[in-house]
C-alpha cells in the first residue's frame, strides 16, 4: 500500500516540478533510469535516497506522503513569506484566501 503510495507521489511531485525522471535521476546522483523505476514500481528508494528526493523537491518526510497537499513545495515557500507579513497584511491575505474560495 505505502509502496504504491510512494510510487505515484513521486511521479505526481515531479510532473508538477516540470522535471523528467531522467533529469531528476541524475540530480540525485543515480543512473538515469532510477526514478523512471521506482515510479514503475520495479524498485523503492532506500531512506537516505528518500530524504535526498525530500529536499530535491524542497519539502519533508511528512508532506511527501500528505496527499491532500497538491503542491507542497509552493505551500512552504508561501509559509516562509507569510511569517515576515505584520497583523494587517495577514489580515488581507486571508480576506483574498477566503475570496477566492468562494
Amino acid at each position: 500500500m505505502y509502496e504504491d503510495l510512494l510510487c505515484e507521489r513521486l511521479s505526481e511531485l515531479r510532473t508538477q516540478k516540470g522535471v523528467s525522471a531522467r533529469d531528476m535521476s541524475l540530480s540525485l546522483g543515480q543512473s538515469p533510469g532510477y526514478i523512471n523505476k521506482i515510479e514503475n514500481k520495479k524498485s523503492l528508494p532506500s531512506m537516505t535516497v528518500f530524504f535526498y528526493i525530500c529536499d530535491y523537491f524542497h519539502i519533508n518526510p511528512k508532506d511527501f506522503f500528505d496527499e491532500t497537499l497538491s503542491n507542497p513545495a509552493m505551500l512552504d515557500e508561501l509559509m516562509s513569506e507569510l511569517k515576515t507579513l505584520n497583523g494587517e497584511q495577514l489580515s488581507h491575505i486571508l480576506a483574498i484566501v477566503k475570496g477566492l474560495k468562494k
